[in-house]
Parts: C-alpha cells; structure tokens; sequence
C-alpha cells in the first residue's frame, strides 16, 4: 500500500466484505496492522479514523446501517492496531502473542463480572440458530446446554486467534517488503517462560478441582490458553521437522494436517507448553548439530 488513502480503502472495503464472507476479515485486520507496523500507532490512527468514516459511508449505502458497520470495523481494528503498537515498540512477538491472549482473559474475566448467567445466554443464542437451520431442538438440548458453559472461551479464543492471524499476516507482509525473512525468524522463536507455563497450569487445576462458576471460569480462561500454546507448539514443531531430512515435505505437511485433523491440536498444545522447561528447538538443533 503506497499511501493513506489506499490504506483506508482497502482496510473499509475488506472489513465490508467480511460480513458476508467472515475470513476476510483477517485481511483487513492485517491491513491496518501493517501500516501501525511499519509507520507507528499515530499513522495507525488516523487509518482507523479515515476508514472508520469509509467502513461507514459503505454501510450506510450497502447495508442501510452505518452504525453496525462503523461498530464491526472499529471492534476488527482496535485490537490488531494496539497489539501492532506492542510489537513494534517491544520488538517480540512472543510478548504481543501473549499480550493478545492476556487481553482475552481479561475479556473473559470481565464478560462473567456483567453477564450474570453467560451460559443461559449462549444457550439462547445456539438454540436461535438451531431453529433458523430447522433442526430439531430436542435433538440438539443437551448439546446446547453442555455447550453453552464454554461458549465464552470459545468466543474469545476466535477472536484472539483471528487477531493474531491478523497480526501476523501484517508481520509477514513488511517482512516480504522490508525486512526479507524477518517475520520467519520471529515466528520459528515464539516461545514462553516457565512462570507462565506454571500460571497456566495452575489455571488448569482449578478448572479440575473447583466446581460452580470458578471451575467454568477456569475451563473457559484454558481455551484461551490452549491457543497460545497451540501457537506456540507450532512454532517449535516446524523447526524440528525442518530439521529432519524430508523437511520439504514434513512441514506442509504438519501445517495440513494441523487445518484438517483437529485432534492433534492437543498434542501440539502440550508441546507448546513443556517447551517452557525443555527448550526443545535447542536441545534437537544440538542433536543435528552433533
């Protein structure tokens, strides 16, 4: 993007579009973090205020509503733009990816404080969407109210997940412009410290051993991490598996089958988090080494 203006365009344009067809939305998000990257947070502002006023206009005339339209794009912006800030003062993507999820929790934390019962509320809102799809509720009750508890998580979780994606697309896009393999190097170090890991865990256990609303509090807090360490846990697979000899091939496919076989995910979670104590990335570049 050569200037301003096309940087408001693109980012109003694709943040529309993302209304009809969801994961454009990251390419808008990443829009605005590329600018806040290469060129500071008051740059990013006034991209936030021009396309603010854009993503507006546009609503206004294709959707009727400018004040939906305004709502969406500024809640798609405002998080990528702060966590770029972050990124480009700290120089760490390990502290904005972590940053991102701490924000998350906080989100989760502060949800429970308003929302008196957010599971009745999600169990509302799944059983609407059952009923626009015509299937039967009966069929379906016992899922919705299993559901519903983790329903906060899962939201956040999303929305932090589409955040990074978001960031780190906007990463990898001054890399390839700026800073040739830059964004590669970031992402292969991602990593977090033992005080974290031992936080996480302690999470964990009092989603096991607590019960009532601090137990779904805790479950709800261990999704969000469970992204992290996903994330992480990426990170460091794909440099042991660049490291072997079928690394042309082993990498992709890791990253396929990360996409179409959810189930190991929790895997790829673990070694994100025993990552924390054992520096894996080390210990196997020693091995190769040797």
């Amino acid at each position: 993007m050569r200037g301003r203006t096309q940087a408001i365009i693109v980012a109003s344009t694709l943040a529309l579009l993302s209304l009809k067809f969801p994961p454009v939305s990251v390419l808008s998000s990443a829009s605005v973090a590329l600018v806040t990257l290469r060129h500071g947070a008051l740059e990013g502002v006034y991209i936030l205020f021009g396309a603010g006023i854009a993503a507006a206009l546009l609503g206004f005339f294709a959707i009727d509503n400018y004040q939906f339209a305004l709502f969406y794009a500024l809640l798609l912006w405002l998080p990528v733009w702060m966590i770029s800030i972050i990124l480009r003062e700290g120089r760490r993507l390990s502290l904005a990816v972590e940053i991102a999820v701490f924000i998350g929790i906080l989100g989760v934390a502060g949800f429970y404080l308003y929302e008196p019962d957010p599971a009745a509320m999600w169990a509302g809102l799944l059983e609407q969407m059952i009923q626009q799809t015509q299937a039967p509720i009966k069929d379906t009750k016992i899922w919705i109210d299993n559901f519903a508890h983790y329903m906060t998580g899962l939201f956040a979780a999303g929305t932090v997940f589409s955040l990074l994606f978001g960031l780190f697309l906007g990463r990898w896009w001054q890399s390839l412009l700026f800073n040739p393999g830059g964004f590669k190097q970031e992402y292969l170090a991602l990593g977090t410290g033992p005080k974290l890991a031992i936080s996480s865990l302690a999470i964990l256990a009092a989603a096991f051993f607590t019960t009532g609303t601090l137990s779904e509090i805790a479950w709800n807090m261990t999704i969000l991490l469970f992204t992290l360490y996903t994330v992480i846990g990426a990170s460091v697979l794909h440099v042991v598996f660049s490291q072997t000899k079928m690394s042309r091939f082993a990498v992709p496919l890791f990253y396929v089958t990360l996409i179409l076989v959810p189930q190991v995910l929790p895997p790829v979670a673990i070694v994100g988090l025993i990552d924390a104590w054992l520096d894996i990335r080390k210990k196997n570049s020693n091995q190769s080494g040797a």
